[in-house]
């Protein structure tokens, strides 16, 4: 149980409040410190509602976006390892509607408008997109181990063409921020066959705008093209991707085929079981990880709610008080650009802090400048001091009651261990090679390590340091991990190579050179013969010590 409490204040804090839990503590938060901001600078009207209890309480949810037919509903499929109700899968666009994936005993789909009056389910504010939205929005539920960790939110495949923007009958792109706003990853999808970004699909991607931390792509299908065509493929869409994502980083891409079925093209097979792994190992995480989410999106929500009020507050102050309001108002919108730059050197606030100006100059149209209230500072400093001092309380406390409670992980489907048999990944590869054979591995080339080890002059059986160095170093391997290769080969720390020895070091060397990486401590199956211990005498040994 996470737990904030102050044992000199009887379990308060300065100001009298009293959190159980992380979630109540955000909520407690956001209600008292950000919540009358917003409400007294019309915050809701122009960026994002308000926040529910829901909203902070539902499990952590994963957002599929992608054009028709790139395998969004599949990959759905390939971590449940089963069907959901309302699935359709096929070439052509099939989703036509947005599917809440989530967990309950009893099967079945919960049409939207009854969704949407749930006060259990993080969707009521989904209610302001009318009827053209509700009518293909459902919750698809079901008994699923997966789903007991995470929720899938899958979307309709977005085509190109004007057309699909307009006739949708809501706004897609405001649909797509509300969630991406809410959700803990975005995962855009894209076929190898078809890297062309829309004009929808840009305009989709750009409605994430703020959410570059949440964002993963996924690169699917890629078993359909070979290795040559897939680096042109892998090329062409990093350049599709530069020009919709405007930050200076490069965007993280899987590379993979999610579906059970065979890969038609097999070379790349290793390649697209480690980024499948990478993936999975993503998604596991976000349980773990739901609480600092959550949080650092009310801190991003704090900051632009901060901006909002300077920004309407001044356009406030700049309003005459009787005559020629609609000419000033008309100007102010005109002369918003240079409004932001005075607010930036006047609260000494950050440029990527403010609103999309384009955006707020055509919300700012339809209000009366000279009702908008006037700054009070109270407000924003009690934001201040939520900040600067509940946010790291409640940071701390993360840190603490998540190091005493096990590993939060998303467990079940596709995600459930096979690392313990033949097929975990890597098994049988690398350092794990030979570990289910009874001869010792190295011994099929030792033979040609002999024919080094005795051109280094042995002394006794065994090679200086001086002159197993000048025989390793040929491998052009960094010293520091010639320096590991060494502590694991020297099994009895004499500082020289018996004839096995060497014959382990130069295994671990062609290991790495392969890609593989080193272990921590020599495996079992490793360790050379005539070094190994004997159980027999350690049982005889101790019968005689008895």
């Amino acid at each position: 149980m996470f737990t904030w409490v102050n044992k000199e204040q009887g379990g308060r804090n300065k100001e009298g409040d009293m959190f159980q839990t992380v979630t109540e503590g955000l909520q407690s938060l956001y209600a008292k410190k950000l919540l009358p901001l917003e409400e007294t600078y019309l915050f809701h009207d122009f960026h994002s509602p308000a926040l529910e209890d829901a909203d902070f309480q539902n499990k952590p949810m994963v957002l599929l976006v992608g054009q028709y037919s790139t395998g969004k509903t599949t990959f759905i499929r390939y971590l449940l390892e089963q069907d959901f109700p309302g699935m359709r899968i096929g070439p052509e666009p099939t989703t036509d509607g947005f599917i809440a994936v989530m967990y309950n005993e009893n099967e079945g789909i919960v049409p939207g408008n009854a969704l949407v009056v749930d006060p259990k389910k993080p969707f009521r504010k989904l209610n302001a997109f009318g009827n053209a939205f509700l009518n293909r929005f459902i919750c698809s539920q079901m008994p699923n181990q997966v789903l007991q960790s995470i929720s899938i939110i899958d979307t309709p495949g977005i085509l190109s063409g004007e057309k699909q923007r307009i006739s949708r009958g809501y706004d897609f792109s405001e649909v797509l921020r509300w969630f991406g706003e809410r959700v803990d990853r975005i995962i855009l999808l894209f076929d190898a066959h078809k890297l062309d970004i829309s004009d929808e699909f840009s305009q989709a991607i750009k409605a994430f705008r703020g959410q570059d931390d949440k964002i993963r792509v996924v690169l699917n299908k890629a078993d359909q093209v070979d290795t040559q065509q897939l680096m042109r493929v892998y090329g062409a869409l990093m350049w599709s991707l530069g020009k919709v994502i405007n930050t200076p980083e490069v965007v993280r891409v899987y590379l993979g085929s999610f579906w059970a079925k065979p890969l038609q093209n097999a070379e790349n097979r290793h390649l697209f079981e480690a980024e499948t792994q990478d993936v999975f190992r993503d998604i596991q995480s976000l349980p773990r990880n739901a609480a600092l989410r959550k949080l650092n999106d009310l801190i991003k929500r704090a900051r632009l709610a901060k901006v909002h009020a300077y920004i309407i507050s001044y356009l406030k102050k700049e309003m005459p008080s009787l005559f020629g309001k609609e000419k000033k108002k008309e100007e102010l919108i005109a002369h918003l650009p240079e409004i932001y730059q005075i607010l930036q050197r006047e609260h000494h606030i950050s440029p990527g802090d403010f609103p999309n100006v384009i955006k707020m100059q055509e919300q700012l149209q339809h209000y009366d400048f000279s009702k908008f209230p006037s700054l009070k500072v109270k407000l924003i400093e009690s934001v201040d001091r939520m900040l600067s001092t509940k946010i790291s309380s409640l940071m701390n406390m993360i840190r603490e009651e998540e190091s005493k409670q096990p590993t939060q992980m998303v467990m079940g489907g596709a995600f459930e261990d096979s690392s313990d048999g033949p097929f975990g990944h890597g098994y049988g590869e690398g350092i794990s090679a030979g570990a289910d054979t009874e001869d010792w591995i190295v011994s099929s080339d030792k033979h040609r390590y002999d024919e080094i080890f005795y051109t280094l002059m042995p002394i006794n059986g065994k090679v200086t340091g001086i002159n197993a160095k000048r025989e390793m170093m040929n491998s052009r391997l960094p010293n520091t991990v010639l320096g590991k290769i060494w502590k694991l080969a020297d099994c009895d720390k004499d500082g020289m190579l018996d004839d096995e020895e060497f014959a382990l070091a130069q295994h671990l060397i062609k290991i790495k050179l392969e890609g593989f990486e080193l272990p921590t401590e020599l495996p079992n199956h490793l360790v050379p013969p005539s070094h190994r211990k004997d159980p027999t005498a350690d049982i005889l040994y101790n019968h005689q010590e008895d």
